[in-house]
């Protein structure tokens, strides 16, 4: 008998999806929309992983051993140790590797863009000598002098240059030279935006060395296996570091699979952004779904259905849901991931090509995931549904009343009192990791108090938002304001998958905003310059274009800001070497000791001499990255410059402890002398750095409109991920809005029959789903821009040390969010308008 009652429950659950199809499309929706995301991250960055790692196979393809310096930075191996590891028992072919970043002008004279793919200079070995992947050379020929280079096919396409024409490439630390395209090869490593430039092996010795070194030693061995040979290599020469082939394919396959797993992390988050607001939804349309039918499961009660049995059938109706919502949203994922991946190489970041990869993995996890959001939103109206009494459920006034929200509101006061007290920890906490991780917690506290506390909320509120929205409306906005506060419940969780993308978007608004006001205040208030020289970020400023700049009549200097790296107690150390004078162009505060900073001295900032112990006179031992050891003394401690960094020190011990292939500025600062007319400064500048081809020189203004085009250029990725929360937002307005028009349908068809017409059933659902929506968009930006502001507040060490709230922005997005309540009540307003009064009456 039980067999018979399940079998009949879940025949009935089969029944009511497929008479409600307009419903079940709109809940399938926010689950494809919530899992499509996920499955997509997954399979872009696993498309990315398997493509990378076909590329990387070939890597030291033929080598045993490789031997580098100890660290990447350093100066490489040394040339005399080359005829050392010639000698080792067990070595058959040695070859020395040489490369270096480069800037490759096109045929227009430009600098040819690669995206995010290396651009480098590399020696050319004879396929007889080399060890690792063949040149297979599609036309012309290898160089075979210097001043000939030989180009991938990728680069040949991008620099658009023919056989024969001459070009220009700028070499970091040595300048400009003029090259002949004398050939173009194939290799499988080319990925699209890779530019590689093989030059003759004594030009490269020349232009990419110091004469003393090389970057690595490829060895191929003999009658002895790689582990052996590495043994004998490693013994000979200590101070070197040696590497299997294999090892060198698995490092560089490990640093591939490091970076895609910060993408994958990344897109992941939104993700299950998406996901978290896709569950309101599903939340809130299984609550109404559930409301809506309480008379038929009461009459299911009535006749024989246990508990149990009612809410299986709900929970079965959620299972089906997501895992038919699940699958589709694996399908979009595909697509998702194909049209990511089309539109970054439409910006020529040089991804490599190749088939999309769909692994089990993302198929369990988009299927787990689907299925259980679903049935975790449906559990708690299934749970109410089945304990229901069934005389109660079938009276009509039933359905539309709700338990009292006195708990949940405690419960949610409790929690937001808890996170506000985060947020305000956080803030007045010593900035740094610390106070980033209060200020995170409080919010997620404060997020859920809000989330419990909204249904009581969203009375007094809506009901002050609809006073003077409804009023011009007369009894039509009335009827509307009256719409949204009746359910608070239902109000509550439809606002608040808006009120979560919204929060999110306020916040990174508020990020974007300090950010470029600290950018302006330091340039406004640090630099007293005239023109600000800058380079791309892969090589900076190339080295020589300050002194260059420097030898332009009328300029009263040139100061040049290098980035220096060294190690101080086993940790990385980056501070900033200075040549010229800082007082001319950069105001900052000494707050103790001298400005100093020549030779072996150094200024240090005062919050890394605090966490350092550093005092004046304090003795600092660091180490180059070529293993050479050198002592600087803190001679002045001055207050934290963006800027300058975390502490300065001279040009010169800049260029003693880095190797000349990594000599570059981050920036020169240059100020005119008195009198000195800026327009023709500004022409005699470019005229003096024209040779370095990719430094440009600009004034205060257009620094900060460079650094704010960088800052909106990153927002406008995080706000075109962050849409796809705000699009399953406006779907569940939509969807709840359906919803609302079919229980409703006997008072909407009680209305028409006593005169309403039907423009004016429209004019009332319009104003109820802006109303929901100006609710939801005003938590969402009170909470985005208290979190954003405290957020910025932790950064201020860091250089953040303004906040600004984007008010014009805020405003508009409130405005924006009443125009969506609009769009989004269309279909369902025009669904109400065309309800048969009779119809309508007779249905219940």
């Amino acid at each position: 008998m039980a067999r018979s009652s399940n079998a009949t429950m879940r025949r009935v659950a089969l029944r009511n999806l497929a008479a409600h199809k307009v419903r079940l499309a709109l809940t399938v929706l926010s689950v494809v929309l919530g899992t499509g995301f996920v499955a997509g991250s997954f399979v872009f960055t696993d498309t990315l992983g398997h493509t990378f790692n076909g590329l990387f196979s070939d890597v030291a393809k033929g080598v045993d051993v490789q031997v580098r310096g100890k660290e990447a930075d350093g100066s490489g191996v040394p040339l005399a140790d080359v005829a050392r590891i010639r000698s080792i028992p067990g070595v058959r072919a040695v070859e020395p590797s040489v490369s270096n970043q480069i800037v490759l002008l096109g045929a227009d004279g430009k600098q040819v863009q690669g995206g995010g793919a290396p651009s480098e200079g590399i020696s050319y070995v004879p396929p007889a000598q080399h060890l690792g992947e063949r040149y297979v050379f599609t036309s012309g020929s290898a160089p075979a002098r210097p001043g000939e280079i030989a180009l991938n096919e990728g680069a040949a396409k991008l620099s658009k240059l023919t056989l024969g024409e001459h070009t220009k490439v700028l070499v970091p630390g040595v300048g400009t030279i003029e090259v002949t395209l004398a050939g173009i090869y194939h290799t499988k490593s080319d990925t699209g935006g890779y530019i590689g430039a093989l030059f003759s092996n004594d030009q490269a010795l020349k232009l990419f060395t110091d004469g003393k070194h090389v970057g690595t030693v490829d060895i191929a061995g003999t009658g002895v296996s790689p582990t052996e040979l590495k043994a004998r290599v490693g013994q000979a020469l200590p101070d070197l570091k040696v590497l299997t082939g294999q090892e060198v394919q698995d490092e560089a396959k490990n640093g591939v699979a490091s970076a895609l797993k910060f993408i994958n992390y990344f897109l992941l988050a939104f993700g299950a952004i998406a996901l978290l607001v896709g569950t309101f939804i599903i939340y809130n349309t299984f609550s109404m779904i559930v409301a809506q039918r309480l008379g038929e499961l009461a009459l299911l009660r009535a006749i024989g259905a246990s508990q149990r049995q009612v809410s299986r059938s709900v929970l079965l109706e959620a299972v089906l849901v997501g895992l038919l919502g699940s699958t589709l949203g694996i399908a979009g994922g595909v697509g998702l991931a194909y049209g990511l991946r089309a539109l970054l190489n439409s910006f020529n970041v040089g991804l490599p090509s190749g088939p999309l990869q769909l692994e089990p993995r993302t198929i369990i996890v988009a299927l787990a995931i689907g299925v259980v959001v679903t049935a975790f939103s449906a559990y708690t109206p299934a749970r109410r549904a089945a304990k229901t009494p069934p005389v109660a459920a079938m009276r009509d006034e039933f359905a539309s009343t709700g338990t009292s929200l006195r708990r949940r509101t405690l419960i949610g006061a409790a929690f937001a009192i808890l996170g506000i007290a985060g947020l305000v920890a956080g803030a007045m906490a010593k900035a740094g990791g610390g106070a980033a991780g209060l200020v995170g917690i409080g919010a997620l506290g404060l997020i859920v108090g809000v989330l419990l506390v909204a249904p009581a909320l969203s009375r007094p509120i809506v009901a002050a938002v609809g006073f003077p929205l409804a009023k011009p409306f007369g009894s039509v906005g009335r009827l509307a304001r009256n719409n949204a506060v009746r359910n608070p419940r239902r109000t509550a969780a439809t606002a608040f998958a808006l009120t979560l993308g919204l929060m999110l978007v306020t916040a990174i608004a508020v990020f974007g905003s300090s950010a470029k006001k600290s950018i302006n205040a330091l340039v406004d208030n640090g630099v007293t310059a005239d023109y600000i020289l800058t380079g791309p970020d892969a090589i900076g400023v190339p080295f020589g274009a300050g002194q260059a700049a420097g030898k332009v009549q009328g300029v009263r200097t040139a100061t040049d800001l290098h980035p220096v790296r060294v190690k101080f107690r086993g940790s990385d150390q980056r501070g900033t070497g200075v040549d010229g004078s800082l007082s001319d162009v950069l105001t900052f505060s000494v707050i103790s000791g001298t400005a100093d900073y020549t030779g072996h001295s150094m200024l240090a900032s005062k919050p890394t001499a605090e966490s350092n112990g550093w005092r004046i006179g304090s003795k600092v031992a660091v180490t180059s990255f070529d293993g050479r050891s050198s002592t600087l003394t803190v001679t002045g401690i001055y207050q934290h410059n963006s800027l300058l960094g975390d502490w300065i020190t001279s040009g010169d011990f800049y260029r003693e402890v880095t190797p000349t292939k990594y000599l570059t500025s981050m920036v020169v600062l240059v100020k005119g002398s008195p009198g000195t007319n800026l327009v023709t400064l500004r022409k005699d500048l470019l005229t003096a750095t024209e040779p370095f081809v990719v430094v440009k020189v600009q004034d205060r203004e257009q620094f900060k409109g460079t650094q704010a085009t960088q800052i909106n250029g990153l927002l406008g990725v995080l706000y075109g991920l962050l849409a796809l929360a705000i699009v399953i937002a406006v779907l569940g307005i939509i969807n709840t809005l359906a919803l609302s028009v079919v229980e409703r349908r006997r008072e909407i068809g009680m209305l028409r029959a006593v005169g309403m017409l039907r423009p004016q059933v429209r004019r009332t659902i319009y104003l109820e789903s802006s109303l929901i929506a100006v609710f939801g968009a005003l938590i969402g930006l009170g909470m985005g821009l208290t979190f954003g502001a405290l957020f910025v507040r932790t950064l201020r060490d860091q250089g953040l040390n303004h906040v600004a709230v984007p008010y014009g922005q805020a405003a508009s997005m409130l405005v924006l969010s009443a125009l969506v309540g609009v769009l989004a009540a269309l279909w369902p307003a025009i669904r109400a308008a065309r309800t048969r009064p009779l119809e309508a009456i007779a249905d219940l």
